[in-house]
């Protein structure tokens, strides 16, 4: 029998007192390293109990609150621009702000021609998309240097569901097709195809034609997705963003990137093949394109060739002397001019049939409130289009910001993206987001406030009103070169894949994943895949995580995983076991395994077998036999009741790496306790954070009034191993 030291019978008493509820604070006890015999009280906090009901009836009244003074809070966030324009600095700021501007209202006009290709609309709704999400995002957005406008791979999404509800609707998916322009189509047309879609708004009938039909989709989703954003800004919602890794991003943008350079080859080479819909679009599309190689247009072939090169050259050459241009060269924006005035002294479209843009109006068209109908048929597509917009804009707004150092609200970044997407549905415009190639030329370019926005909004209405008709001898193979090679960040993620598998090879799984289903199945379900796919692999990892048993560093008081480490010295009579990972219910068979395997001890199998022994001996003993099954005698069998002998006495459990258990983890720990305790074997945790100890208290692990508590638990592996070697262990484990 232990006699207990002054000091833990200090530690007793006081722990005693708590208990029995005479202190007002609990206290946890635990041995100094230092000192064996000696004990510290460790005081938790107290805890102020909250009434959540009257915080959120508090919460309430106040938002339900309407004062003067809450009236302007709410305007002055709602409208950021309010709060930075009447600091703004012109002389320091200005410069920087028009040549930014300048230059991507510049790279913006070409882009937005050739990104309609994506979308499957008319050049000009791509122009009213860069134009109202510049002015909005001026006035609600919080980033300084993020540019909001028409993106590649919002596009393409739009598109797909374009593309699809067309089909549905019996319209010829070629894009050389005639359309029938009915009401609230850009001019009125002779010719009309095939098939009209009657729309019933407000208990009027109105023929509406393809591109009629076209655009009242995009809006129609815009709408919805922009009207997710708004809901998920108000509810709070932005921590749905968390779930889209940077693997997963990735994989997602490189999956898409391979569908949209795919669906720009028959631009390339001038073949006219119909546009894949649906699951595997980018090898029905592959397919299509080898069967009708015959047919590639020489002219279009050539053009596409000489962009290609000139492009790549003139951005590589940009990248290798960035640090001496002031500005990036407007590359994309000399080759539509070169290439529209060959295209049209040249009479390529005539003489060689080459696929040109067509007429493009000036003017804007009168605002129309999107369909109610169409928006039921496209409300699941608005989803995962509202989601990855929000995301591209938030992290872009973040890594500017601190790269530039000033701070952004991401729930206002929603609000922002949302009302891009809400307003200009009205004004015949799609879904947009921002977009990191021309982010990072506004930066380069000496960009400083919202301002530069607006300016490159001012370029594009001059290109709206005035210069439009200008494209229309522009060839459609030289807007798929400026697609393609916009690509080219997306594409040289493979570059990127061995240094990621050297790095992490389960992010480097989650990217293949992501990136194959967006590309061959579509980029929705690749979204999705990737999403669902790395939560697994997170679970997994919590099923399955790494277990060791430690050595002691010699001559220290740290403990480390004996089989990666050399010269670690094992404890005489303890084994101490670490688990790294929350301990519940998904992985608690996995833990017991574990535990079973390295201690090379199963108490229940143990247990198991020394009743069995035991049976066997009253067996003989009924016979009046005097000797045991083993041949032993009576007063023998105590010493062999098991053949198998036990190395330790002590466990002691590792807890630094669970961050919490829940019911399942409570009663597996107090199962192992109690079946080690049959044993003589005694367990002890070490370095449990508070929230596991609140979780062992209120699962009974310490007992009903913790007396035991002190000598359970420990805050350090270092103390609770001293502890086992102040116990007076037998010689010899087994019983």
């Amino acid at each position: 029998m232990n006699v207990s030291s002054p000091a833990e019978r200090f530690c007793q008493e006081h722990i005693h007192e708590v208990n029995t509820g005479t202190m007002e604070r609990p206290l946890e006890a635990t041995r100094m390293e230092n000192s064996t015999s000696s004990c510290f009280l460790m005081e938790r906090k107290t805890r102020v109990k909250i009434n959540r009901k009257e915080v959120m009836l508090a919460k309430l009244r106040k938002s339900c609150s309407c004062t003067p003074k809450k009236l302007k809070n709410f305007v002055m966030d709602f409208l950021p621009v309010l709060q930075w324009l009447p600091k703004y600095q012109c002389k320091e700021y200005i410069w920087g702000d028009v040549m930014s501007g300048l230059v991507i209202g510049i790279i913006l006009v070409p882009q937005a021609i050739a990104y309609s290709l994506l979308a499957g609309l008319k050049p000009i709704y791509s122009l009213y998309t860069s134009f109202f999400a510049n002015i909005i995002y001026f006035l609600m957005g919080t980033s300084r240097h993020v540019s909001v406008g028409i993106f590649s791979l919002i596009s393409l999404m739009v598109g797909q569901v374009v593309d699809r509800e067309l089909l549905l609707a019996g319209f010829d998916l070629n894009d050389d097709a005639p359309s029938a322009l009915g009401d609230g189509s850009l001019q009125n047309d002779s010719q009309s195809n095939t098939t009209a879609f009657n729309l019933t708004i407000a208990g009027m009938n109105a023929e509406c034609g393809k591109e009629c039909y076209a655009i009242g989709i995009a809006t129609a989703l815009t709408f919805v997705a922009g009207v997710y954003q708004v809901l998920m800004g108000i509810f709070r919602l932005g921590f749905v963003s968390m779930y889209l890794s940077e693997s997963v991003l990735d994989g997602f943008a490189t999956g898409a990137s391979l569908t949209i350079l795919t669906a720009q080859v028959k631009y390339l080479i001038g073949i006219k093949i119909p546009r894949s819909q649906g699951h595997g679009m980018l090898v029905i599309t592959w397919i299509n394109i080898l069967r009708n190689i015959s047919q590639a247009n020489l002219c279009d072939v050539i053009t596409s060739a000489i962009c290609i090169v000139v492009l790549v050259t003139a951005k590589e050459l940009g990248d290798r002397y960035k640090h001496k241009l002031k500005f990036p060269l407007p590359t994309e924006l000399v080759v539509i001019v070169v290439a529209t005035l060959v295209s049209h002294y040249g009479k390529l479209n005539e003489v060689y049939a080459s696929s040109v843009s067509g007429a493009i109006p000036t003017g804007f068209i009168p605002p129309k409130v999107p369909h109610f109908n169409l928006m039921l048929r496209v409300a699941v597509d608005a989803l995962p289009l509202a989601i990855v917009s929000f995301v591209f804009t938030v992290s872009l707004s973040e890594m500017c910001a601190k790269k530039y150092a000033y701070t952004i609200r991401a729930n206002q970044e929603m609000f922002a993206v949302g009302f891009c997407n809400i307003i200009p549905s009205f004004f015949h415009s799609f879904a947009t987001s921002a977009a990191l190639a021309k982010t990072l030329v506004k930066t380069s370019t000496g960009c400083q406030t919202q301002v530069s926005g607006v300016i490159s909004a001012m370029v594009v209405l001059l290109v709206l009103l005035f210069l439009a008709p200008l494209f229309y001898s522009l060839q459609k193979c030289v807007l798929a070169c400026i697609i393609i090679v916009s690509l080219r960040g997306a594409l040289r993620k493979f570059r990127d894949v061995p240094a990621r598998y050297h790095v992490n090879k389960v992010d480097t799984l989650v990217w293949v994943v992501t990136m194959t289903a967006s590309a061959l199945i579509s980029t929705e379900i690749g979204l999705l895949v990737g999403i669902v796919f790395s939560m697994l692999c997170i679970i997994v990892r919590t099923q399955r995580p790494r277990t060791a048993l430690l050595g002691q560093i010699q001559d220290t008081s740290f403990y480390e995983d004996d089989l990666e480490y050399e010269n670690l010295s094992s404890v005489p009579k303890v084994k101490i076991f670490r688990f790294e990972a929350p301990l519940y219910y998904a992985n608690r068979n996995y833990f017991l395994k574990s535990l079973y395997r390295l201690t090379n001890l199963d108490p229940n199998l143990e247990a198991a077998r020394r009743k069995k022994y035991e049976k066997k001996e009253k067996q003989h003993l009924k016979k009046g036999d005097h000797t045991t099954a083993n041949g032993l005698g009576i007063g023998e069998t105590t010493l062999q009741l098991v053949p198998k002998q036990i190395d330790f006495q002590v466990l002691v459990v590792d807890c630094s790496s669970i961050s919490f258990l829940d019911t399942t983890g409570v009663n597996t720990l107090k199962e192992i306790l109690k079946d080690y305790k049959d044993l003589n074997i005694s367990v002890l945790l070490a370095c449990c954070n508070p929230s596991v100890i609140d979780s062992l208290k209120r699962g009974g692990y310490f007992g009903k009034d913790f007396g035991s508590m002190q000598e359970m638990l420990f805050y350090s592996i270092h103390n609770a191993v001293q502890f086992a070697k102040d116990q007076k262990l037998p010689a010899d484990c087994s019983v």
